[in-house]
């Protein structure tokens, strides 16, 4: 092979992977997700980092409100059937931007919250504290159980035009991937990336 074709593959490979890291700098990500139990009830504690295009962040700052579904499920495994699932959640985060203050606006679950920065609402939009998933008397704790999280930007809540526009571009489509974990009722539950 020539010095030449050489060089090229060798500065197609270097773009390809600038590329691909520019690519996946966007999305959401779980860094920590924890189980825990208080009183009869087991609370979810999970961090997502979360990074939007330009694109997205300039829809926000012009009055596009975003909502981030976060779905929490717990499933039994049973090999002469479809799984059992105990337990399943969902909560939205909603993010919005108020040009007359110039500030983001946070709200979920009946919290409310307001950040100078998209990198601080982000933050907010990500950090979930005592989320009741569980009830104790749903689990039987001789049974190995998975939790499995998800986090996506809620596509079916943007105004008409814009989910349109999200069918046809990926800057639109933010998620996490399913991240899942064994659980068990008497154990220690608790996962840190």
């Amino acid at each position: 092979m020539s010095r030449r074709i050489k060089q090229f593959i060798f500065v197609g490979l270097m773009a390809l992977s600038i590329f691909s890291t520019a690519v996946n700098a966007e999305g959401i990500k779980i860094k920590s997700f924890e189980l825990e139990k208080v009183d009869n009830d087991w609370l979810l504690n999970a961090t997502f980092q979360i990074e939007l295009s330009p694109g997205l962040e300039d829809a926000v700052q012009k009055g596009v409100v975003l909502y981030f579904q976060t779905d929490f499920e717990l499933t039994l495994s049973r090999w002469y059937w479809f799984d059992e699932k105990p337990s399943s959640a969902q909560r939205q985060a909603r993010l919005s931007y108020q040009p007359l203050t110039q500030q983001y606006r946070i709200a979920s679950e009946g919290f409310s919250f307001s950040a100078k920065t998209i990198s601080e609402a982000l933050q907010a939009v990500g950090s979930i504290g005592g989320w009741r998933v569980i009830d104790n008397s749903q689990l039987d704790p001789s049974k190995a159980y998975t939790a499995s999280l998800h986090m996506a930007l809620d596509l079916s809540k943007l105004p008409k035009p814009f989910q349109v526009n999200a069918l046809s571009s990926r800057e639109w489509n933010v998620s996490s991937d399913w991240f899942r974990m064994p659980f068990s009722a008497g154990g220690s539950n608790l996962i840190k990336r």
